[in-house]
């Protein structure tokens, strides 16, 4: 647009007149002809130059070219007292020569341009022309300077400009104060504000900040509580928002209800800047529930708010109420995308973080850089990288040159999906890499490439001169892993110790874990005595590295000897007792760590109610759930999953089902976990019609699904389903059959009688068939008494030196029910030639909140007595009544007979009787267990090694096969 014509009156002069003449070109923006407007100044002075300084303010090179080109010489006013006097008592007008103001004026706009180019060399020069025009002594210019050196990180001349001044006031004081934080010199900068004549709010707003910046949280929190106690001075809408930034990075929830009381007390609580404060720290403290009621107070609530409801209930797992709370958003911004589709993705929710993603493009929403990092992240956990090409090509047509959150996003996809070329060239493509590019190309090809494609990455990091500082080589060495990267990772390890980098923690703690993830944990354990000094991290690692290794004494020698311990380390070593079976040594430390106070998260929760459910102690796993509850983590989908199946594994499927029912977001395996629970209690066509409310919800099975399928159809005798959907896998999901599989096919087929199909089937198998496959068509056998096939799966068992007792056992079994005695003693004798023996077995159920456990003729339990007695009745009475016989080749007394007998005598007559036995429940028991539910009329629920029974009125859920 065309600036008016202005016509100045002909008395003002000439300068002037050209600068009142060129504002419309301010006004107006046009700035494009303004550098050659002011150099065809006839006569530019600093009027001119402030005028111009003006319109360049966000451009300040400029700024500075046209600073160069002024006279600065002051001709009337050495300093601004002089100014002031001469004006005042004089009665002079220094409106035609306005040296001293208009020069201070321009260096103030020199110095503020110099501070965002933060050019040195230039700051450098300003001082020197500040000190020839003699305007050095002015304490307005002096405190700029102070601020330009520190800006420009020159703190040492700015301190000395500090020491040399003769004149300060409070601006000066905190001009150097926060040069000193800002350059992390927080002790001088503490020396500092002790000598300070005279505090202000920004002299402690200063100081707080400059500690939350340094990373010292507590003492900026210390300090506001100063304020209060030392100091005059009511805290400001600033101190208190800096308070509670600390007191979101340190976590503390009792500080953060004192610091939200504190600002409503003192006018703050419908502050809209304080609000989003209060409720950013309350998230950050994890009290979701506390910052929704701050949240639900505000009135027109801003995008910050929304969005960080979005993070607060995504960040405690409650992905549900965050995307109701993305879905009543009024309006939303990139940043509200980003949190729900990185929620998604980081819960592990990959397929609908993309559907997010192009929601959120049909919405016309432009995604940005983040954006693109969340949803390549989800490609790369799901291994889709059809998904990730189609997000390339779109990235390209957008923004031909990546940067290098994208590019690293790139990088990591192609990688992970084994894609190494692709990843290559996306690599050399881009024009800013960090240390998580070349980490993420090294980690896909230590994964997918050879040992020489790694060391030449290497050797072109160094090439490159990329500077290999701790955090690098923490990080390469921690994608060293496997058998085959031990030589990659020992070299990297001699270079950290050539090179004197082994002292840093971080770097003894990746050496330390990439030894444990190639197997050499004895130079893990070298590796850790080594080191100068260790942290949590150090001790968590040895302590998981000796559970790899199932050393479970040496990984709580290291725990014990832990000075301070952390959640994680608990963690670790619940993770060791419990991946290596000791169940009930897990459940003690667990109560061990409640004695000390140490809040559980997720993970403990998961760990101590997967322990439950291999025991199968369904109360105590219940009481474990409650605290979960309790500490706000009862809808966290991992915990719930772990109920699932825990209430699955002590058959209360309907408990189960509750559960599942309650999941918010259910995941792959939530689904998974409720069908192989309905599996495991014989139930297959529940299992089926799960399966489809699974599809019809869009989600996608994986292999363990099909397990669950085909575990079903099988302990239900649904052969048909079962075909239908071992073909399906394949043909309409793509999933490989695995051993897994065909063992249920093969427990199908013998189950229904059909051996001769079990055998044509293990025929066909694309690979040799296990122990568990040969084992699951004896198990068939001994139930339809066809020795000759038992023969040849023992056969082969044999071949796979498999010394498995349960096997001999079987087929004695067969050669029994087919009236073959002598070749039952054969068997025998071969077991004890061999040396194979039969591991005792033992059932246990709860009563009262106490496991009793029982073995084979049980006589130490101190009610004996009456067990024995109680047995002994009803047995006669499903003799007498029912007929029964007890046959001499069973013994009379097994451990589930006794179990049962305990809890008819202790349980209400009401309540179902949960019994469990490690091993396969024999023909008598399984027999006398019907009789048993018969006569009492309630409900037996028996879980053996190899599923449950549920028993009642005479009946049993598995057939009489099992």
């Amino acid at each position: 647009m065309d600036p008016l014509p202005i016509h100045p009156p002909p008395t003002m002069p000439s300068c002037l007149q050209s600068n009142v003449f060129r504002r419309p070109y301010l006004s107006c923006r046009c700035r494009r002809p303004l550098p050659l407007t002011f150099s065809c100044l006839s006569e530019q002075t600093t009027v001119s130059y402030s005028v111009f300084s003006l319109a360049f303010s966000t451009l300040p090179r400029l700024i500075l070219r046209l600073f160069r080109g002024l006279p600065l010489q002051v001709h009337h006013c050495p300093t601004q007292e002089h100014f002031l006097y001469v004006k005042l008592n004089i009665g002079y007008d220094p409106f035609s020569q306005l040296s001293y103001m208009e020069i201070s004026q321009n260096f103030f706009e020199a110095m503020k341009a110099c501070t965002l180019i933060g050019s040195r060399s230039i700051a450098s020069k300003l001082h020197g022309q500040l000190i020839s025009t003699g305007l050095c002594s002015s304490v307005f210019l002096q405190n700029h300077l102070l601020h330009m050196y520190s800006k420009c990180g020159l703190i040492h001349e700015a301190f000395q400009i500090f020491l040399d001044s003769k004149q300060r006031n409070v601006i000066t004081w905190n001009t150097i104060l926060n040069g000193l934080l800002d350059s992390g010199r927080v002790r001088d900068a503490e020396k500092m504000f002790d000598e300070m004549p005279l505090r202000d709010p920004v002299s402690w707003t200063a100081m707080m900040s400059g500690y939350f910046r340094n990373g010292q949280a507590m003492d900026t929190i210390k300090l506001f509580v100063s304020m209060f106690r030392d100091s005059d001075y009511v805290p400001d809408l600033f101190c208190f928002s800096c308070a509670m930034k600390a007191c979101s990075s340190v976590g503390y929830i009792r500080i953060a209800h004192q610091l939200h009381g504190l600002s409503e007390k003192y006018g703050f609580g419908n502050n809209k800047v304080i609000q989003n404060s209060v409720i950013d720290m309350y998230i950050k403290c994890d009290a979701i529930y506390a910052a929704e009621q701050v949240f639900l107070r505000i009135e027109k609530p801003s995008l910050f708010s929304w969005n960080c409801m979005i993070y607060g209930y995504s960040k405690l797992h409650e992905m549900r109420r965050a995307v109701d709370t993305f879905r009543q958003m009024p309006e939303r911004d990139s940043v509200s995308w980003n949190t729900i589709i990185s929620a998604f993705s980081q819960r592990g929710l990959h397929t609908k973080s993309l559907g997010t993603f192009v929601e959120m493009w049909i919405q016309g929403c432009q995604p940005n850089s983040m954006t693109y990092a969340s949803v390549l992240s989800a490609c790369a956990n799901i291994y889709d990288f059809q998904w990730g090409k189609h997000l390339h090509a779109r990235i390209v047509r957008i923004e031909p040159f990546l940067d290098v959150l994208v590019g690293n996003g790139l990088v990591d996809m192609y990688a992970k999906c084994g894609l190494i070329d692709a990843s290559k060239r996306v690599f050399n493509t881009l024009r800013e890499r960090n240390v998580v590019t070349w980490t993420s190309l090294i980690s896909g090809i230590a994964h997918f490439g050879s040992q020489e494609e790694v060391y030449d990455i290497f050797y072109r990091m160094r090439k490159d001169c990329v500077i290999l500082d701790t955090f690098i080589l923490a990080t390469i060495l921690g994608v060293c892993e496997g058998e085959k990267n031990i030589s990659i990772g020992e070299q990297l390890h001699g270079f950290t110790v050539k090179t004197g980098m082994n002292s840093s923690v971080p770097v003894g703690n990746a050496t330390l874990s990439m030894y444990a993830k190639c197997g050499d944990f004895e130079k893990a354990s070298l590796a850790f005595e080594t080191m100068a000094a260790h942290d949590v991290i150090s001790w968590t690692t040895m302590i998981t590295s000796f559970t790899r290794s199932g050393n479970v004494e040496r990984a709580r020698d290291y725990f014990n000897r832990m000075p301070e311990r952390n959640v994680i380390s608990w963690n670790a070593m619940l993770g060791a007792y419990c991946q290596n079976s000791f169940w009930e040594e897990g459940l003690k430390l667990y109560i061990l760590m409640q004695r000390q106070e140490v809040r559980p998260d997720w993970i403990t929760f998961v760990t101590t109610i997967s322990a439950c459910s291999e025991l199968a102690i369904s109360k105590l796993g219940t009481q474990i759930l409650s605290q979960a509850v309790k500490v706000g983590l009862g809808s966290d989908v991992s915990v719930a999953n772990s109920a699932i199946t825990l209430y699955s594994r002590c058959g209360r499927i309907e408990e189960a089902q509750k559960i599942f029912d309650s999941i918010q977001e259910k995941n792959l395996v939530s689904w998974n976990s409720i069908m192989g629970g309905y599996a495991q209690n014989g139930e297959g066509r529940k299992v089926i019609e799960v399966f489809q409310n699974m599809l019809m919800v869009g989600c996608r099975p994986d292999h363990i699904t099909y397990i669950a399928i085909l575990s079903g159809c099988s302990h239900s005798g649904l052969v048909k389903e079962a075909k239908y959907h071992f073909n399906s896998m394949t043909k309409d999901f793509g999933i490989s059959a695995t051993p897994e599989h065909f063992v249920c096919m093969v427990d199908l087929f013998g189950r229904a009688g059909l051996l001769k199909l079990a055998l044509d089937l293990i025929d066909q198998m694309p690979f040799k068939p296990n122990a568990s496959i040969w084992g699951s068509l004896l198990s068939a056998c001994r139930i339809h008494h066809d020795t000759e096939m038992a023969e040849l799966a023992m056969k082969n068992l044999l071949e796979l030196n498999t010394e498995n007792f349960e096997s001999y056992i079987l087929l004695a079994n067969a050669y029994s029910s087919s009236g073959r005695l002598e070749c039952v003693s054969e068997v025998r004798q071969v077991m004890k030639e061999k040396g194979v023996q039969k591991d005792p077995g033992c059932s246990w159920i709860e009563v009262c909140n106490r496991v009793h456990v029982f073995t084979a003729n049980e006589t130490s339990h101190p009610q004996m007595k009456d067990i024995y007695k109680a047995l002994e009745d009803i047995v006669k009475k499903i003799k007498d009544d029912y007929g029964y016989v007890d046959r001499s080749s069973f013994v009379g007394y097994h451990s589930e007979k006794l179990a049962i007998a305990f809890g008819l005598i202790s349980l209400p007559d009401w309540m179902p009787i949960y019994v469990m036995k490690n091993l396969r429940v024999c023909n008598d028991c399984h027999q006398v267990m019907k009789l048993i539910s018969l006569v009492v009329m309630r409900k037996l629920v028996v879980r053996d090694g190899h599923r449950f029974h549920h028993l009642e009125n005479g009946s049993c859920s598995c057939g009489d096969y099992w």
